[in-house]
């Protein structure tokens, strides 16, 4: 029996070759410089995670090295995710601060850095030779009881909201509540502020119902940032046909990650990356699906001390009942195959060698989340 990998495969070659798509590569892409984005992801340099970050600069991780790979790597503007996702804590407090901070480091770090406001900044950021980075959350539990804090956080130059991590919060239900409650009262109010102040929602990690819910309830396009495709790989952190499709047709985005809930049971590899892009093209359209890798650029150089700093990760994600299936001590959070300075590049070329023309890969690559940005941060406020 042909397994459902090896058909998705084949069929959307076949369609690509009935419509005549022209091949690429990935050289030419690179002399082109397309525009990478990383709808959610970082640069820090992995191999300092554990030991601790400089609390005299406060450099989250980014050194020469982790600057120096993600320049490497074509990358022009990343959503990094800053303030509460999950913990002890008082979630607005530890959001306010973390804002202040990065605020603090990009300005610290201007030459190297810009913080992005706009679709123009991210074109601005590209020609400097800079990183533009947008300040994201993974949970919008910081709001409290208040929608209107919405508007500080996006005067702050917050670009970014998603509605629920993995747990239930006040807006309703992430992916692994079992209750799927859609968006409540207090969700549509947050939503509304969102659409109000133009930042973009983001509906990953959530249920199906609140992300079905907020799709309909938004006025702008909504964006799941980084998720796989439940019909590739039935897990919950990946999304079903109905969510993707809803999202294609309010003018969204959808970005693929580079994570183990692309397989069930096994390790994931770049081959499966494609199955899920080129799955989500299928369903959403090729103008609303790109990259949100779900993690960092430069790749790790001691494999045993990692492994041992990831089975102490997930032990602790399980013990706070935040953990996903999918996540395990044995599967790395990441392709192995599609690592390092060179994993965007790599990306092109396995895409232009299943056919993929270069217009196509470079909407997948950033143009498509830039279109969506820049509708949504230009629009009038209501």
């Amino acid at each position: 029996m042909t397994d459902r990998r090896t058909f998705l495969h084949g069929a959307a070659a076949a369609s690509l070759a009935a419509i005549g798509l022209p091949a690429t590569s990935a050289a030419t892409l690179r002399e082109k410089r397309p525009l990478i984005i990383d709808a959610l992801g970082g640069i820090d340099n992995i191999n300092r995670r554990g030991a601790g970050h400089d609390s005299a600069t406060n450099d989250f991780g980014i050194d020469a090295r982790a600057l120096t790979d993600a320049k490497a790597s074509g990358l022009n503007a990343f959503n990094m995710t800053i303030g509460h996702v999950f913990g002890d804590g008082d979630p607005y407090e530890k959001t306010v601060s973390d804002v202040h901070a990065w605020n603090a480091f990009i300005k610290r770090r201007s030459a190297d850095f810009l913080l992005v406001r706009s679709a123009a900044d991210i074109k601005r950021a590209q020609a400097d030779g800079r990183l533009g980075v947008i300040l994201g959350f993974q949970n919008a539990a910081m709001m409290g009881k208040d929608a209107r804090r919405v508007a500080g956080f996006a005067k702050a130059g917050v670009r970014v909201i998603q509605l629920t991590y993995n747990g239930p919060n006040q807006l309703g239900d992430g992916s692994m509540v079992p209750t799927n409650k859609g968006l409540t009262d207090f969700g549509r109010d947050v939503v509304a502020e969102l659409n109000r102040n133009r930042v973009l929602v983001d509906l990953s990690h959530s249920g199906e119902q609140i992300c079905l819910d907020a799709a309909i309830a938004s006025t702008a396009p909504v964006i799941i940032s980084h998720t796989g495709c439940r019909a590739v790989a039935d897990l919950p952190r990946n999304k079903t046909d109905k969510e993707l499709r809803l999202v294609a047709e309010k003018g969204g985005f959808v970005g693929i990650y580079f994570m183990p809930f692309l397989a069930v049971g096994r390790q994931p590899m770049a081959a499966d990356l494609v199955t899920h892009i080129e799955h989500a093209i299928n369903i959403c359209g090729e103008d609303h699906v790109g990259i949100g890798t779900d993690g960092t650029v430069p790749q790790i150089d001691d494999m045993a001390a990692y492994m041992k700093r990831l089975e102490e990760e997930v032990r602790q994600r399980r013990a706070a009942g935040i953990s996903a299936p999918g996540e395990r001590p044995d599967i790395v959070p990441f392709l192995p195959d599609l690592t390092g300075r060179d994993k965007f590049w790599k990306l092109a070329d396995l895409l232009a060698k299943r056919g993929h023309s270069s217009s196509r890969i470079e909407k997948i690559l950033g143009t498509n989340f830039l279109r969506v940005a820049d509708r949504v941060w230009s629009m009038e406020k209501i």
